[in-house]
């Protein structure tokens, strides 16, 4: 598409780059509230498979845009060489004031769900949008992942919204966050009553009854078809009301990201095939907050188009203990060897594998 000089709207925020401030090196120390989860790269999913049909839908007809490519967070004004145009032009690379180069056309992006009425991210996912290589990694943090202040992933919201959140994933795994996505319970039960529900095969057996939430719980193992709430549930669950039978074989977390994750891929699945979106461009913009341009989002769906399905899309959780301990609370504590690894091998955006001493994880 050629440039024009439009006014590029951002969703959810200014559109100016984001500059993150420097900050001292800091080296690891050795050593239930139900809440709701959130599934904002189901969101992202949508940017990404209908926003190319969005861009000329009634929602977004008023509004003049650059396609054009993100731009990284950078460190240093000075030192940033910026992207521009598609992937294929060969020249252009990512520069940052440390000296790393970054992959061509190589994005990080976290997606988070929050509970606009209890507060908090339960949900986070940290995806690498790799278009040069046409693929699309998806990594769960579970939420009570023990960050290098002693405190459960989950509490960094509430302590300092989204910028906080996203500077304890920075130093945690030692890579940059260059965008975010997030979307409330209400986006995630609008948008998928809005493609008309999802037929999806229920784990297990789910029992769960929460009065004080008015949150109750109640499904059979197997196919099924469910509407935005029943989804909402679903995805929700975490464990039985019967402490005799907790559900998951006692993996409540790492049970409820499977759930949510082989979720997101059967809507993925179904968004490919939707022709009709307008309605659902209108629930996005609705619903969504981002630091990602609508121009932005038309550059990434025409790469994700280009990627052939759901193929190019693969799941993993971060590598941990759901049943570890610090200071006499129970954690999710990382295995920091494998954390390194797949750090390197799914979300690294760097030309180069980042290093142990890069990563600031907590060993109790």
């Amino acid at each position: 598409m050629r440039k024009q000089d439009y006014y590029e709207p951002s969703i959810g925020r200014e559109s100016e780059p984001r500059r993150r401030p420097k900050k001292k090196k800091k080296r690891a120390n050795r050593g239930e509230r139900v809440v709701v989860t959130l599934l904002s790269l189901l969101f992202l999913t949508v940017a990404i498979v209908a926003i190319k049909k969005l861009a000329m839908t009634v929602a977004v007809a008023t509004v003049k845009y650059v396609v054009r490519a993100p731009e990284p967070v950078t460190d240093n004004e000075d030192q940033q060489t910026q992207q521009d145009g598609t992937a294929e032009d060969s020249d252009a690379i990512q520069t940052i004031s440390n000296g790393k180069e970054r992959k061509k056309y190589c994005y990080t992006i976290l997606a988070y769900g929050v509970d606009n009425d209890a507060g908090g991210s339960d949900t986070n996912m940290l995806v690498r949008f790799d278009a040069e290589n046409k693929k699309i990694d998806v990594v769960s943090l579970p939420r009570d992942t023990l960050m290098s202040n002693g405190r459960k992933l989950n509490s960094s919201y509430n302590n300092g919204g989204t910028e906080k959140l996203r500077s304890n994933i920075e130093d945690m795994l030692g890579i940059p966050v260059d965008f975010y996505v997030s979307v409330d319970l209400k986006g995630f039960i609008a948008l998928i009553d809005q493609i008309g529900g999802v037929d999806f095969d229920v784990p297990e057996d789910m029992d769960y009854d929460d009065p004080y939430q008015d949150l109750h719980i109640h499904f059979k193992a197997g196919l099924q078809h469910l509407s935005g709430q029943q989804s909402m549930e679903v995805v929700r669950f975490r464990h039985n009301s019967d402490k005799d039978n907790p559900g998951y074989g006692g993996q409540q977390d790492i049970g409820r990201i499977g759930t949510q994750q082989a979720f997101l891929k059967t809507v993925a699945q179904k968004l490919m095939k939707i022709e009709n979106v307008p309605a659902m461009a209108e629930t996005f913009l609705k619903y969504v907050k981002t630091d990602l341009t609508l121009g932005n989002l038309v550059w990434l769906a025409n790469q994700a188009l280009s990627m052939g399905g759901t193929d190019a899309i693969s799941f993993a959780t971060l590598p941990g203990d759901g049943a570890g301990w610090y200071n006499g609370k129970s954690f999710y504590t990382l295995y920091p060897e494998q954390v390194l690894e797949m750090t390197n091998s799914m979300l690294n955006p760097y030309a180069t594998d980042i290093t142990a001493d890069e990563q600031n994880i907590l060993v109790p």
